[in-house]
């Protein structure tokens, strides 16, 4: 199998260099020139210096995998690519895109489009990628060697149902996230001013073996702790994102299902007047499972 991909950021390189690990051929392209240089240099990914370039690189029928920001990004991808596909191509779009616009880019274009929620951060590169599909089934049978190599194993990936399914899965799940990262830096907070002077990657690292709350976000906060102390040193009281959880909680709101939890982690980072302990960590495990930069307080950057 011959595939392009289109952004070959973070997740981007993971899934070009994965599928060339599983024996594909893989040519990228990435806006950036600087990118397109390292990935150039550190992998057997080929890399092209145009969109029009890697079209005419791939053999037809195309078989295309973007990994670009949602968004503008994704339609201008589209709007380049689109003269050279025929209807049998098939276009995966990885990132977090809404599923109300992933319906409507498949609708639009003749050829196969698939919506791709993707889940597992830097550390998919040596394990996988968790992946949620929505598409027509004739374009995730033609590309499932390709979700195969990038998810890693058979259960690692799922044709959840027609268009917007695979993006709306990964929203609801984002939402869970956000609610599963509050829950954690609420109870770390208290800990942190409570009654007893506690070392905290101590008590993060004993509830990873067997608790009941035993997670890999809490084996990031171990990670944080270690690294940044028990008070998490100059991490700033910042998080950034909050598109897919403010699309969770409006789905919601549409569909009339209470989700206080994920609303409440929604505020809280829009909240970012009043420094909280919680919202540090929770911009710490950001750069653990995502690699995402770790904002810092103004005096100490």
């Amino acid at each position: 199998m011959h595939i392009g991909v289109i952004g070959l950021g973070r997740m981007g390189r993971i899934v070009a260099e994965r599928v060339v690990d599983a024996g594909h051929e893989v040519t990228g392209y990435d806006l950036d020139e600087h990118t397109r240089d390292s990935v150039a240099d550190e992998t057997t990914v080929e890399v092209v210096d145009s969109l029009a370039q890697l079209c005419e690189v791939l053999p037809r029928p195309h078989r295309i995998w973007l990994m670009v920001p949602a968004g503008d990004a994704v339609d201008e991808a589209l709007t380049a690519i689109e003269p050279y596909l025929g209807p049998d191509a098939v276009v995966v779009d990885g990132g977090n895109s809404h599923f109300a616009m992933s319906i409507g880019r498949a609708r639009a274009l003749e050829c196969g489009y698939i919506d791709c929620g993707t889940s597992g951060g830097v550390a998919g590169r040596e394990i996988g990628l968790s992946l949620m599909v929505g598409g027509p089934d004739w374009a995730v049978e033609a590309m499932a060697p390709a979700l195969q190599a990038v998810a890693g194993s058979r259960d690692g990936w799922a044709h959840l149902g027609s268009s917007g399914a695979g993006h709306y899965v990964k929203m609801v799940h984002n939402g869970i996230e956000y609610a599963l990262m509050q829950a954690y830096g609420e109870g770390f907070e208290l800990l942190h001013a409570g009654r007893y002077d506690l070392d905290l990657a101590q008590v993060a690292n004993v509830w990873t073996e067997n608790a009941v709350i035993r997670s890999w976000l809490l084996e990031l906060c171990v990670e944080a702790f270690e690294a940044e102390g028990n008070d998490l040193g100059d991490v700033a009281d910042h998080i950034s994102g909050g598109s897919t959880g403010r699309w969770t909680v409006e789905e919601a709101i549409a569909q009339e299902v209470p989700v206080p939890l994920i609303y409440t982690a929604l505020a809280e980072r829009y909240a970012s007047r009043h420094p909280r302990f919680s919202r540090r960590l929770a911009n710490r495990l950001r750069y653990g499972f995502g690699g995402h930069q770790v904002e810092r307080t103004e005096g100490d950057r």
